[in-house]
Parts: structure tokens; C-alpha cells; sequence
């Protein structure tokens, strides 16, 4: 396998792949870090939801907070820096929900569900702040608000879709 192509968020590799049927193949894949996404539940059961721009479909979209993880960095301790980073609020709750794989046609990356809750301001001095590239807006909602936007097309990033399935 090789890389033909290195960025900033993946890298893409081509070359043959035996498969377990014995027969060789090429294929392409896209490698990517694994990200996490957050649910951040307020004290009164409503949840947390970012809108911010994609460039990739050139839209602002309504999601839950999600990142990847950095090298040497746990899924929880990216749940904590990306709560803060994206909703200035430091979780004291984390829950790991379940790891998934979003398009394992072509894309190695795993996306690992977490609940979070008793957030908290962080301290004055912290460190986490959104990225450069990040114009985030944080709106608290009920989950039956965010399910209604999903179904009138205000909502349409699926992880964001599927997270609302983990909530009772």
C-alpha cells in the first residue's frame, strides 16, 4: 500500500489487498484518526447542538459537537477537549456509548458516541478554545426539537441522526 495523498485531516492509500476469500484486489482507502461525538445533556434533559460551517458541502449545518482525536490522546480526553473547545462547557460526566464506522467502503474512520453531562464554566485560564477554522454557535434545545429538525431537513449531518437514536 501506498500514500498518494497526505492532508491535514486524512491521507489516502492505494494498493492490492488480499481478501479473505484469497482473491487479490485494489482498493482505495481514505485513513483517518477516529473522532468522537458528543450528546451534552443540560440538567433539565435538554441537549446541546452546534451550527457552524462545512466547507465540504459548502453550508452551515446544525450537528452535535464532534472532533477527532489527536496522536497519544484517549476518546475521552478528546470528549472533554472537544466539549470545551466547541460548547465552553467541561464535561464531568462522560459515558462511551458505542463505536461505529461511518463509511467502511472506503474510510477507516470510527466514530465513538459519548453521553456527557454535569457541565460545568471552565476555569478562567483554560486552554481549550474552538479551532482557527471554527465559527461555532451553541444552542440549547429539548431532544424532541432536535428530532423535529432532522425531520423537516434542518438537520442533516447522520451522525447527528444517529446520535439522537442512543437517547431514550
Amino acid at each position: 500500500m501506498a500514500i498518494v495523498f497526505e492532508g491535514r485531516v486524512f491521507s489516502v492509500e492505494t494498493g492490492e489487498r488480499r481478501f479473505p476469500n484469497g482473491r487479490t484486489h485494489r482498493v482505495e482507502i481514505v485513513r483517518h484518526s477516529p473522532s468522537v461525538v458528543l450528546i451534552p445533556f443540560e440538567e433539565d434533559g435538554r441537549v446541546v447542538i452546534i451550527r457552524q460551517y462545512r466547507a465540504p458541502i459548502d453550508r452551515m449545518t446544525w450537528e452535535f459537537p464532534a472532533g477527532r482525536l489527536n496522536p497519544g490522546e484517549s476518546a475521552e480526553e478528546t470528549a472533554r477537549r472537544e466539549c470545551e473547545e466547541e460548547i465552553g462547557r467541561v464535561p464531568h460526566r462522560i459515558e462511551r456509548l458505542r463505536g461505529l464506522f461511518p463509511s467502511p467502503g472506503f474510510c477507516d474512520e470510527e466514530l465513538i458516541f459519548f453521553r456527557v453531562s454535569d457541565l460545568r464554566l471552565p476555569a478562567p485560564n483554560a486552554p481549550h478554545h474552538p479551532d482557527e477554522d471554527e465559527d461555532i454557535e451553541a444552542r440549547i434545545v429539548p431532544v424532541g426539537e432536535v428530532r423535529a429538525m432532522v425531520e423537516r431537513g434542518e438537520i442533516v449531518d447522520l451522525k447527528t441522526a444517529y446520535a439522537l437514536t442512543l437517547i431514550p
